[in-house]
């Protein structure tokens, strides 16, 4: 059985005004990141929106000395960035599970491993932001509890080009996932 997990791709991370945005980077991908999800839910296969989820103020949280307050609870900047956003709000089911996760990986500090577990799932196919930082987490935590992996390289980005490319190759060379898609280089 395989999954897909949507990692952080909401307006805070990916519209031109998001406090922590990628820019144009984030959003050159919004049509696959949109794509993949209907094939998923068309499928009907098991989506997970993982998504960063940080509370104002919160001085004590690790991030908060690294990145400016983002993904507040409570805000626009949670919600699903653009054409995806619109297609999910207009849904009339739920064939999906919103996942609210506090650090990088989408498997620290939630219940998303039993999850998986429960649904006999052993593929996981990744897509979202940021490619070096929430995504690289999750593959790795992904790979330590045996998961096989899945980067759509066309449907990941970052902040970062050469961090980009990286993770990519980490992906690959030194978790053994297959990272598909179109090779825009």
């Amino acid at each position: 059985m395989e999954a897909l997990l949507v990692i952080d791709y909401t307006n805070d991370f990916v519209a031109e005004n998001g406090k922590l945005t990628c820019g144009e980077r984030g959003q050159s991908i919004q049509e696959r990141v949109t794509e993949i999800t209907k094939e998923f839910i068309d499928k009907k296969q098991y989506i997970v929106f993982a998504i960063d989820a940080h509370e104002e103020g919160d001085n004590y949280h690790p991030e908060s000395k690294l990145f400016p307050p983002h993904n507040l609870l409570g805000t626009k900047g949670r919600k699903l960035y653009g054409v995806l956003g619109d297609y999910i709000d207009n849904l009339r089911d739920e064939p999906y599970v919103w996942m609210d996760k506090t650090r990088y990986s989408a498997f620290a500090g939630t219940n998303l491993e039993l999850k998986l577990r429960e649904r006999n799932i052993t593929k996981l196919h990744l897509i979202g932001v940021c490619t070096d930082i929430c995504i690289l987490h999750t593959a790795v935590d992904a790979y330590n509890k045996g998961f096989q992996i899945v980067v759509h390289r066309d449907a990941v980005e970052s902040f970062n080009p050469e961090g980009h490319e990286w993770a990519l190759n980490h992906f690959k060379d030194t978790l053994g996932a297959e990272v598909t898609g179109k090779n825009d280089g």
